[in-house]
């Protein structure tokens, strides 16, 4: 009786541990929920947060002649919301390219506005992408037509470097331009592989619920 008692309990908790463990939410209704939360207003919401805290942090350093912040280019300093709904909050490597290069993507205004912050501090500014250098000319132009007018540079993928993983590409850039006598202050992104690694400085990261680079 003994022995039945505590296979019956442990068999009860099993189902029960069982009936409790959290499903996943329906990829529909995924969808649904970050399609609202753009569009409803309050991501922007959450982004004005973000900026107003950034400018504060900036607000609190020195700034040098050589003194430089990184951004990032998708979903940082250029908005790709409509490709994404077109994509179905999926990826299609097609139209993601061909998106590319149309120029299509428009800047983010709360991102911009912290641009502008820094270059009225007379704060370098350097984009570092993912993206491969084939599409170098089109990122550079869709950089310049959204209003980022004013860069050091633009750093795409090359060669070999488009076997590393995101974070360790960047990180191994932002060692490079270190060497070349900038002082990073800042790195501004959408992805923690943006922020983390060597020479980050000052870490702003950008919302983004449309998708995740765990590299």
């Amino acid at each position: 009786m003994k022995h039945f008692f505590t296979i019956a309990l442990t068999v009860t908790l099993l189902f029960t541990s069982c009936s409790e463990e959290k499903k996943p939410v329906n990829l529909t209704i995924a969808r649904e929920e970050v399609k609202q939360y753009y569009e409803s207003g309050k991501f922007d919401e959450e982004l004005n947060a973000v900026i107003v805290n950034a400018k504060q942090k900036f607000d609190k350093v020195e700034f040098k002649e050589n003194s430089v912040v990184i951004f990032d280019v998708d979903e940082t300093a250029l908005n790709n919301y409509e490709l994404a709904e077109q994509m179905g909050f999926g990826y299609v490597y097609t139209m993601n390219k061909q998106w590319n290069a149309e120029m299509k993507a428009p800047a983010i205004p709360q991102v911009k506005e912290l641009y502008d912050f820094l270059l009225s501090k007379n704060v370098k500014i350097i984009f570092i992408t993912g993206r491969n250098f084939p599409e170098y000319e089109v990122t550079f132009k869709n950089l310049k037509n959204a209003g980022y007018t004013v860069f050091d540079t633009l750093i795409t993928q090359i060669g070999d470097e488009k076997k590393m993983k995101a974070l360790e590409f960047k990180s191994l850039k932002r060692i490079w331009l270190t060497e070349q006598g900038y002082e990073i202050l800042g790195t501004v992104g959408d992805q923690w592989s943006d922020l983390e690694g060597e020479n980050h400085g000052i870490q702003i990261k950008i919302p983004n619920y449309l998708y995740l680079i765990e590299d």
